[in-house]
């Protein structure tokens, strides 16, 4: 085990080169203020260090919102809010000091976007976990699809792709005119529920016939899990703990 100065005091830290990716992109990206404490102790619990994206991320902000909310990558933030963005150890339930003993288990849930979506850090072992792809490769549970999909990245690529605005192909289906207003009033632990639901083949055929409104994300991810486990009996594992 790497003791937490051993995580944080290295000669290059991935902080200050994210931060000119952020200041080139132009991609919406908000950067939300982070609690140090709170992002050294999720830094010794997932022992990784600040060489890394994940790590520069969760030490140094409280999570970014990208396109207006739509997307929520995970920090560390400060202060606990009833309506303000959780943090990656809120969300993957980490224990509240140090235990050698936790693991992400099948993966680590990273971000999740306003339908629903969950982006997840794929575990050690994901045939193990019934996950796809490789270890350390980002997937995606989609809630259209009700089903996990391996984007073929790792998490510094994939967040690359996003700030080189790889959201708006990978999301095309399913944006509707006017989605940003909708999107920008919803608070950090708020998603989209969407009547009937984007599953549904009414939704793929006519996304703009359906209707929308506000719902707690843990409300959200509990229709996902539930509607996997009605329609073939799969359950999706561990979507955060919203």
């Amino acid at each position: 085990m790497r003791e937490v100065n051993e995580l944080i005091d290295i000669g290059d830290p991935a902080w200050p080169f994210l931060l000119q990716e952020l200041s080139g992109t132009d991609v919406p990206v908000e950067v939300l203020p982070g609690d140090a404490e709170t992002g050294r102790a999720s830094l010794l619990q997932l022992q990784v260090s600040a060489r890394s994206n994940l790590g520069g991320i969760v030490l140094n902000c409280g999570g970014l919102l990208v396109d207006s909310g739509w997307l929520r990558i995970f920090g560390s933030p400060s202060g606990a809010h009833v309506e303000g963005l959780p943090g990656l150890a809120e969300i993957n339930a980490m224990p509240a000091t140090f235990d050698p003993a936790w693991s992400a288990g099948a993966g680590l849930v990273i971000a999740h976007d306003v339908l629903g979506g969950v982006f997840t850090l794929n575990g050690s072992s994901p045939n193990e976990a019934g996950r796809p792809g490789e270890p350390g490769e980002i997937l995606y549970f989609a809630p259209d699809a009700l089903g996990w999909g391996a984007l073929g990245a790792g998490h510094s690529a994939w967040l690359s792709w996003i700030l080189s605005g790889g959201l708006h192909e990978f999301y095309g289906g399913l944006r509707w005119d006017g989605w940003r207003n909708e999107v920008s009033v919803l608070n950090g632990r708020q998603g989209l529920s969407f009547y009937p639901p984007l599953w549904s083949a009414e939704a793929r055929e006519d996304l703009l016939a359906t209707s929308r409104r506000p719902v707690p994300m843990a409300v959200l991810l509990g229709l996902s899990r539930d509607s996997c486990l009605q329609r073939d009996g799969a359950d999706p594992g561990f979507l955060g703990a919203a």
